[in-house]
């Protein structure tokens, strides 16, 4: 069970079910620029030049590229989160819901 003040999110590793790395290498990079534009309400970007929405961002995982989708994009937009998970579906990639720990500030 995860506290109420931290945030669930989705995981979609580089790698398929059988851990063959998946290709194109910037896959996390287009599948987060898909789903830049859904951002929390009022929220604006800070410049003029192309920015990764907050629910849906490309990351590393013990070396291998993923893309971290936190669950609040399920509310937000359902059509949005229907189509990350189907796309690590589609693709036969590995993924799992979890918690990125955050240290408390202070603390590595």
């Amino acid at each position: 069970m995860f506290p109420s003040d931290i945030s669930r999110e989705f995981f979609i590793l580089g790698l398929t079910r059988d851990g063959k790395p998946f290709r194109p290498s910037d896959w996390a990079e287009r599948l987060c620029g898909v789903l830049s534009p859904y951002r929390p309400a009022g929220a604006r970007r800070a410049h003029a030049h192309i920015g990764y929405s907050p629910y849906c961002r490309p990351s590393v995982l013990d070396g291998v590229k993923c893309v971290i989708v936190d669950v609040r994009l399920r509310e937000l937009e359902p059509m949005a989160w229907d189509f990350a998970l189907a796309f690590a579906k589609d693709n036969d990639l590995q993924a799992f819901e979890a918690c990125e720990y955050v240290p408390p500030s202070g603390q590595a």
